[in-house]
């Protein structure tokens, strides 16, 4: 599934180069997770303002309105001025004066969602829940211990939930609990202030460093402009069961915690 810094990825790829295009065409495939949510006539002639990022959800701002975009568990946006026909797993090309824009979902759990602002109750239904993102000055360490300090569930499916910092995906939270040295099946309760501080760092560096290396190709995401990541080959646990610890050497172990693999050296985390 993509994650925060593949979406942020996808986000810096097209952001500008679709800035201030006029929407001249809208075309619709096979139904998405949830509906468009407005005629496609009604987002004719408007203009992409610009585009931003709310934990993984696209946010194109028009100038009536703006559309969610999230990519679901297999979904990737391309942009360009000659993209190929549509093929049958693209469900969503909105044709601008800049380039067209293609939503590919091959399980089509992504969506493209109208909503006439932020404060609209679609919107609020998408959005309203998400915890503080994890990039900006709002994510500080003394509030996300206090969060810690009320929840007796293991710190990693913690994460993974999206109240406590939002975005923090499964390969993300196993690679931070890694650097902050943080067993996952410990209770988040028990995690002391400076540990939690150490967390708190370690979320940061690991997704700074993912959107730097243009994100986690495991499978087939690539960016608006077809560029595929690179952060899975320094990945320090994730998909590394049974080979050595690059700090230790003994072998990465790994459970289930919620349905999601989970990846960690019983050695350099402590419970």
């Amino acid at each position: 599934m993509p994650e925060l810094p593949e979406v942020e990825v996808t986000r810096l790829s097209f952001a500008e180069r679709i800035a201030g295009a006029r929407i001249d065409a809208v075309l619709v495939g096979k139904p998405l997770r949830w509906p468009l949510g407005c005629e496609v006539r009604n987002l004719l002639g408007q203009r992409v303002l610009a585009v931003r990022r709310r934990g993984k959800y696209l946010l194109l701002d028009l100038s009536e309105g703006l559309l969610l975009m999230h990519l679901g568990m297999s979904g990737s946006v391309s942009f360009g001025g000659s993209l190929p026909a549509a093929g049958k797993h693209d469900h969503f090309d909105m044709v601008t004066s800049l380039g067209t824009l293609r939503l590919h979902d091959p399980r089509r759990f992504g969506a493209v969602v109208y909503a006439s602002g932020e404060d609209d109750p679609v919107a609020q239904k998408l959005l309203g829940r998400l915890g503080v993102e994890p990039l900006s000055e709002a994510f500080d360490a003394l509030g996300f211990h206090q969060l810690l300090k009320g929840r007796k569930t293991a710190i990693k499916p913690l994460l993974l939930g999206g109240q406590a910092v939002v975005g923090v995906g499964n390969i993300y939270a196993s690679e931070a609990l890694f650097l902050a040295g943080i067993r996952p099946t410990t209770k988040a309760s028990l995690i002391s202030k400076p540990r939690a501080a150490r967390l708190h760092r370690a979320i940061q560096d690991v997704l700074v460093n993912a959107v730097a290396k243009g994100g986690s190709t495991l499978r087939d995401f690539s960016n608006a402009a077809g560029e595929a990541g690179h952060f899975q080959l320094e990945a320090m646990v994730y998909g590394r069961a049974g080979l050595p610890c690059r700090v230790c050497a003994a072998p990465i172990k790994s459970i289930r915690q919620g349905q999601r693999s989970t990846f960690y050296c019983a050695t350099c985390q402590k419970p």
